[in-house]
């Protein structure tokens, strides 16, 4: 029987080999089966990016693609860009997609504007549109080219969570500044301004996490190194490195963090998820930390139900790939990280629990098989079905609907920790 062929990001042609895999998740983003997109694009961009990894810099997320597990950290990291670019776009796009000829136009158009934007903002990565001998590069060759610059570009760094966090989070503000610049013209001013808003934002960045790391007025080991790998990274100019570090050393007050664009709730979203990883750096939150953190959600116009939905967030996510994530484990305590998400979601669970009566109520094979749990044990595959039944329940809380749960860390046993006690009780009638 033959093989399905893989896919290498490293060969030429690695971007159509990953069009053609991706074919039904892209179609899914454009025209969702249920025939209706999100009222909000922003949230619907974090519901896709926030599990991979990319906002933490990470590409430890699930990528169903053939070979996946032979690629090293940057082949991953250009295919999270990739994805992340082109589900930004499709997302953004205002008509509805009603075939794949439609799909095939779209993608077009959008290779195209990934062309035109790294070429326009990034000039470091400026690629030639035609080849040597003077035919015009199509835009899948050329976004492919460009997207292989932009993974060359982070750099050879050491192999752990941190140094991976501050290289490749601002993969992140390409896709976020991305997100504005397909809606607008691309002229030689708007592309000034857009060259500003990436300086400005990464400086802003740089900002979050010093103001992060003076939380506790204590400034350890860790967190300076982190910052200087950091400032490594940014690709800013000399004066603003200067700036950076007379920053990082002197502290940085909240109200300075100037927001240089329109309040948008990714990009606040995204400063508050490095703000929380800077703390979570020294192994230890303190007091003085948590109270950092909520003055900082309070100073993005954000309120103390966001910043428990990033914690929730961040917490799932480092759950579920606790075992890719080895340098990590140094920093944090792994029941303890646990036991906090469990507890929040808990609570979450628990504010909602009319909304779950109503949905076990509603959910007839789910109430049959805890009408058999009663009286007899069920087979390994009936408890599976149930686990992943209750996380259906779950995601039907508006909370879950954007914050990703983790699926191989909500095993049973934890479920019916999180869920409401009487809900099974009251919930489920005699058979």
């Amino acid at each position: 029987m033959s093989r399905t062929p893989g896919m290498k990001p490293h060969d030429k042609g690695w971007l159509k080999d990953y069009l053609d895999f991706r074919k039904e998740l892209l179609t899914d983003i454009a025209a969702p089966r249920d025939g209706r997109k999100s009222s909000h694009p922003e949230h619907s961009l974090y519901r896709i990016i926030q599990p991979t990894g990319l906002m933490y810099g990470q590409s430890v997320g699930e990528l169903s693609l053939p070979d996946v597990d032979d690629w090293d950290e940057k082949e991953r990291m250009k295919v999270l860009l990739a994805e992340s670019l082109i589900s930004s776009s499709l997302l953004h796009y205002d008509k509805p997609v009603k075939n794949a000829e439609e799909l095939s136009d779209v993608i077009l158009k959008t290779l195209e504007s990934i062309g035109n934007f790294y070429n326009n903002i990034f000039p470091e990565l400026s690629t030639p549109t035609k080849t040597l001998l003077g035919r015009k590069k199509s835009p899948l060759e050329l976004a492919e080219k460009i997207l292989d610059k932009r993974i060359e570009h982070t750099g050879k760094y050491e192999s752990n969570f941190w140094s991976y966090f501050f290289h490749n989070s601002l993969l992140f503000l390409d896709v976020f500044i991305y997100g504005q610049w397909i809606h607008t013209n691309a002229d030689r001013i708007v592309a000034d301004f857009f060259r500003y808003e990436r300086e400005e934002l990464r400086f802003s960045v740089v900002k979050v996490i010093a103001a992060a790391a003076h939380a506790n007025k204590e400034v350890v080991f860790e967190e300076r190194r982190l910052y200087e790998l950091f400032i490594q990274s940014t690709d800013l100019s000399s004066e603003k490195r200067k700036e950076a570090y007379k920053i990082f050393e002197e502290g940085f007050a909240i109200e300075d963090i100037n927001l240089p664009t329109e309040n948008s709730w990714l990009l606040k979203k995204f400063f508050l998820e490095v703000a929380i990883l800077t703390i979570w750096s020294d192994k230890k939150v303190e007091q003085a930390e948590l109270d950092f953190l909520k003055r900082f959600t309070h100073y993005l116009g954000s309120s103390d139900e966001d910043l428990e939905n990033s914690m929730i967030a961040i917490e799932g996510f480092v759950l579920e790939h606790w075992e890719q994530l080895e340098y990590l484990q140094d920093k944090q305590d792994y029941q303890q990280v646990s036991d906090q998400f469990i507890r929040r979601v808990a609570r979450v669970a628990e504010k909602n629990k009319t909304r779950l009566f109503k949905e076990m109520r509603e959910n007839e094979h789910i109430l049959n098989l805890m009408r058999k749990a009663r009286s007899n044990e069920l087979t390994l595959e009936e408890k599976e079905q149930v686990r992943l039944e209750l996380i259906q329940v779950l995601k039907t809380i508006p909370t879950f609907v954007i914050v990703s749960l983790p699926q191989r860390f909500l095993t049973l046993p934890i479920l019916l920790k999180i869920l409401p006690k009487n809900l099974f009780a009251d919930g489920i009638p005699e058979a």
